[in-house]
């Protein structure tokens, strides 16, 4: 081995990713044979049975980033480990930036994002490569503190926010005790620096004026020296950093006037009225701030309190954490059903409008499945706990809902860019400001105008932008039962061109009937139903479900399958009572050599009804045409004229033949159907469409649309189909109802809309009134004034898009 070969092994390193969405060694094989093409990567080797890969590479040719990103272009998904900590010491942007940049340097980190509107950092990262506590020590060596975040509680949440306020309060009014007294100063001062009349003069002595503003500066405002030291020790600068600099340069140089007896001005009241403007901005941000995550609130109060179980032949009611998996539980109605499980006895009508948004009561029997937190609206029923804790439907979309609020949009790197160079470009501006008014004017002069640029700017607003509006955006969509996996998807849904609808259980209601048999001389109706029924027995296909369906309902009895053989695209190969049989399109029929002709036309009209005909033949030998027709959902018609109206293109992909995915198209105003697509050949189809440039949402619900849902810029799963589906999906819809197409894409437009506004206000408070501070036109008091409400006024801002309403109550 020559030595340059030895240094390239050196320099290898392994990484184990955990996949997910295998099904079989097919899948393995084919994440294997992708991630050994990467560049960079020597051996790949995928284990079906652990579901996990374990990957050689180079680093300096490839990344774990780009090894997860090909397993997802493949079709499956990389189980990450995911973490939430709790962030203190945070208080503007350039903070979060700071730590988001120390998150992210860390070994085995895919994603760190810091959220300055929760205090929270949402981590995902490869087991193996880091830790929690290599995490917890990355964010401490920022200068902040950190601690592992505790589960999602609506009593914990709400007392951490209060307890929070309640600081912030009465540091505020502590405050404004000791710094009320300098506002008739300031008034007078006021006056006559602007030239107007207010008809008093008030001057305190010097040495009261030290007396009533050293409490405020280093007790009241201590937090700002103690936050800017933990900045710059970690290697930045914040807004407590300019809040420090600009009332410290106050004090001390009143301080010095004070203390020599000096005859010139004194600051005591900028530097302390400063700090209690800005607490007081400080005390409604955090007001607004908990206003934003409302909906996660909701939520979390939404669960029942207690759970009436029967054990050992006995009703007693328990707290709902003492729930276990299996428990009998009783409920009456009006009462809300307390974890997720499926009914033994009895039955009822619940109103799930909570996970679903649907408005409308949805019945239940024996055998149904139940979730957690809907509300019994009639009669009573036992039902078995299946879900509890961490594992039930609500537990989840909070988790969900969570970690999507933690996300970042893309439009937010913009204001993290300027925010992490924002604090120290402005204490260059102070002091060049202080520089040219001293030359020209004066020391006095200067030092106030310096202290103005200094108070004046807020990386806050910048910081509170984006992160307010996306934590309001998923809420209202989680409430509206559209789950937005991430800031980023919410933002891109905007962006749509075009949107991809599979029909089966998507445009349709996936619940297809055999409607026609048509048979040959050769064939009795029966004979061809009791056949094909036997033989779609082992066929988990929709329309393979009806005939099965079907053939019961006429009472036929069923035969056991010998031999089964799924063809995909073309239909299925079985053995049935030691015969032959096919069942499927032409093209399977031309591939057995089955003659078919005699029955083209009745299947040609069958198509043309929106039906979908199925060719049968027995030991080589046309038997007859079974036909099967799937009823359209009555929200699609709709939902895709009004994405049309949104200037969208709307597509249907289907497998069925040319002519019943058009006769259904027509049904629903489809304009483009791509037919005939095998299920391995959707996402091919979704590529195709990004290439002549849309930007395109593919909508499935089906174990075969996980590919294409991932290679689509946006996944839309119905949320009554399959795991993995949901899984691969960027956006469920809790609802099987197209609407929440059209609510995804209005929620997008109307939070982007919010978030172009923030960022619009925050960005032009800065550069218009930094330089209004550095011509000494604002006085340091009214600065501090400004920056206080700067980042309310955006936080409130946001607040009103918590009016929106999806279509259906939008009127």
């Amino acid at each position: 081995m020559s030595s340059e070969a030895k240094v390239l092994d050196s320099a290898e390193e392994q990484v184990t990713l955990g996949i997910t969405g295998m099904t079989c060694a097919a899948c393995a094989n084919r994440v294997e044979k992708n991630l050994s093409k990467v560049e960079g990567v020597s051996k790949a080797s995928v284990n079906p049975a652990n579901e996990k890969a374990i990957v050689s590479y180079n680093p300096s040719q490839t990344s774990v980033d780009q090894l997860m990103e090909t397993v997802k272009k493949t079709g499956y998904g990389v189980r990450e480990e995911k973490t939430t900590l709790a962030i203190t010491g945070m208080t503007c942007a350039a903070c979060a930036t700071r730590i988001e940049k120390g998150l992210n340097k860390v070994d085995g980190v895919v994603k760190a994002n810091v959220n300055l509107a929760n205090e929270k950092a949402n981590v995902e990262f490869v087991s193996g490569k880091t830790n929690i506590d290599q995490l917890l020590a990355a964010v401490k060596k920022a200068g902040y503190s950190a601690k592992v975040a505790g589960d999602s509680n609506a009593d914990t949440e709400k007392e951490a926010r209060e307890a929070e306020y309640k600081k912030q309060r009465n540091k505020f009014w502590l405050g404004v005790l000791f710094s009320i007294w300098f506002l008739p100063q300031m008034i007078s001062d006021l006056g006559m620096e602007y030239g107007f009349n207010v008809g008093f003069q008030f001057h305190i002595n010097p040495w009261i004026q030290l007396l009533l503003a050293t409490p405020v500066q280093f007790y009241i405002g201590g937090h700002f020296y103690r936050d800017a030291y933990n900045a710059l020790r970690g290697g930045s600068a914040n807004m407590a950093t300019l809040v420090a600099l600009g009332t410290s340069a106050a004090y001390f140089y009143s301080l010095v006037v004070t203390i020599t007896g000096t005859d010139a001005g004194l600051y005591y009241e900028a530097a302390a009225l400063v700090i209690t403007l800005i607490l007081l901005g400080k005390l409604l941000e955090v007001r607004a701030k908990g206003q934003t995550s409302e909906a996660i609130k909701k939520m979390m109060g939404l669960q029942a309190k207690t759970a009436r179980i029967i054990r050992d032949g006995e009703e007693k009611d328990i707290p709902i954490e003492e729930v276990v998996t299996g428990d009998v539980i009783f409920v009456r109605a009006g009462e809300k059903i307390p974890v997720d499980g499926e009914i033994l006895e009895g039955s009822s009508s619940i109103d799930e409008s909570m996970l679903t948004g649907e408005s409308l009561p949805v019945s239940k029997n024996v055998g149904d499945s139940v979730i957690g937190a809907t509300v019994n609206k009639h009669g009573s029923f036992k039902f078995k706990a299946t879900k509890v804790g961490k594992d039930t439907a609500l537990a989840q979309i909070i988790k969900l809902v969570e970690e999507a609020q933690g996300s970042k949009a893309p439009i937010q790197k913009l204001a993290d860019k300027i925010s992490g160079v924002f604090v120290p470009i402005v204490i260059g501006i102070a002091l060049l400001t202080f520089i040219i008014t001293y030359f020209i004017v004066g020391f006095a002069p200067a030092l106030i105008s310096a202290v103005a640029v200094l108070v004046i700017a807020c990386p806050c607003a910048l910081g509170l932008a984006t992160p307010t509006a996306v934590m309001v955006g998923t809420g209202k969509g989680a409430e509206s039962g559209v789950l937005i996996k991430g800031a980023e998807h919410l933002e891109s849904a905007h962006r749509v061109t075009t949107i991809v609808l599979d029909k089966t259980g998507t445009i349709t209601k996936g619940e297809p009937e055999v409607t026609d048999i048509i048979t040959t001389d050769s064939f009795h109706e029966d004979d061809v139903l009791r056949l094909a029924g036997s033989a779609e027995r082992g066929s988990e296909h929709p329309l393979g479900e009806s005939i099965v369906n079907g053939a019961k309902a006429k009472g036929l009895t069923l035969s056991d399958v010998t031999e089964f053989n799924a063809i995909p695209g073309h239909g299925i190969e079985v053995k049935v009572d030691d015969k032959k049989i096919y069942i499927g399109n032409k093209k399977l029929m031309q591939k057995q050599n089955v003659a078919f002709e005699s029955l083209i036309k009745q299947m040609e009209e069958l198509e043309g009804q929106g039906k979908t005909a199925m060719l049968m033949a027995v030991d080589g030998q046309l038997a007859g045409i079974i036909a099967v027709a799937d009823t359209v959902k009555e929200s699609s018609a709709e939902a895709i004229s009004k994405l049309k109206e949104m200037g969208i293109e709307v597509a249907m992909i289907t497998g069925d033949n040319q002519r019943t995915a058009e006769a259904i198209a027509k049904q629903v105003g489809v304009d483009r159907v791509l037919a005939e697509v095998l299920p391995e050949d959707k996402s091919a189809e979704v590529d195709k469409l990004k290439k002549e440039g849309k930007v395109v949402a593919m909508v499935g619900d089906g174990i075969n649309d996980a590919p294409a849902l991932a290679a689509a810029d946006i996944g839309i799963a119905i949320g009554t189909g399959t795991d993995v589906a949901i899984e691969a999906a960027d956006v469920t819809l809790m609802r099987g109802d197209l609407m929440g197409i059209v609510d995804t894409i209005r929620l997008s437009k109307s939070t982007m809309r919010k978030i172009r506004q923030n960022l619009f206000w925050a960005f032009a408070y800065n550069i218009i009134l930094i330089p209004v501070a550095a011509i000494g036109l604002l006085n340091p008091v009214l600065a501090g004034a400004a920056m206080a409400f700067s980042s309310v006024s955006v936080v409130t801002n946001t607040l009103f898009l918590r009016r929106w309403k999806p279509v259906q109550t939008a009127v």
